[in-house]
């Protein structure tokens, strides 16, 4: 007689498939449960750590990452009809339009991995452009990251870069080696002139979208005035809320 063959993960072995102790992997599970169906925008100007946190939340909770400028990259490539309507604009030096940015976006969101949940990174950056994701997109809950400008001043002034390897150092958070410090160069959009003026730019264009979100219940805010580990702790632990709550409202 045939019998099911099951595999077990002892919790003092590691699984084959996923290389990971039985704790690991159940806490892995876990947080793919937890972000399952969830459409998350994450807030937060240039230097507050988004993308970075993004990113780590990406390999986390295995989301789909939808940046602005890589799905760009990534359908001008593949030569989509949005992508070729995208390189046109880019083409000619302008801004793609809003139009555009939205095709893509529902475009992405067909596939089926988008139901393991999309963390929104660089996008809405505006109110117009919320309600239009609004349109093809239910969106779960907005994280703001938030950093004051003066800590955002330090955190980019403070940037070199290496000509030869491309790699960034801080002056104080990640000093380079002696040996190559002679040669690093401060990028030319990393003045505190520069970074001033595109703080001044994010109030106005950006900021008030999340007054806008805070308006519709959907906000929350987490101080990104710390270290990366200490604002991702804080933003698992606003992913596990929104997670526990929607399921509350779908239960009742």
């Amino acid at each position: 007689m045939y019998k099911r063959q099951h595999k077990k993960i002892s919790t003092g072995g590691r699984d084959e498939k996923f290389g990971l102790s039985f704790n690991e992997f159940t806490t892995l599970c876990k947080k793919i449960n937890e972000m399952k169906n969830l459409r998350l925008v994450i807030l937060g100007r240039q230097g507050s750590g988004k993308g970075t946190q993004c990113l780590r939340l990406s390999e986390l909770y295995r989301t789909i990452h939808i940046s602005t400028g890589d799905m760009l990259r990534a359908a001008v490539k593949a030569g989509s009809p949005m992508g070729l309507a995208a390189k046109e604009y880019m083409d000619a030096g302008l801004l793609v339009s809003d139009e555009v940015i939205i095709g893509l976006i529902e475009e992405r969101l067909q596939n089926d991995d988008a139901g393991q949940g999309v963390l929104f990174d660089g996008f809405p950056r505006s109110i117009p452009q919320a309600e239009s994701l609004e349109v093809i997109a239910t969106v779960s809950s907005v994280i703001s990251i938030e950093v004051p400008d003066d800590a955002i001043v330090d955190r980019i002034v403070g940037r070199r870069m290496d000509p030869e390897t491309g790699e960034i150092y801080h002056v104080s958070f990640k000093p380079a080696p002696t040996e190559i410090q002679d040669r690093l160069v401060q990028r030319p959009d990393d003045t505190e002139e520069t970074v001033r003026a595109r703080l001044g730019a994010y109030h106005t264009q950006t900021a008030p979208l999340a007054d806008w979100y805070s308006e519709r219940g959907l906000l929350i805010r987490i101080d990104g005035d710390a270290s990366i580990e200490q604002v991702g702790a804080s933003v698992e632990e606003a992913i596990a809320s929104i997670s526990c709550c929607l399921l509350y409202t779908s239960d009742a």
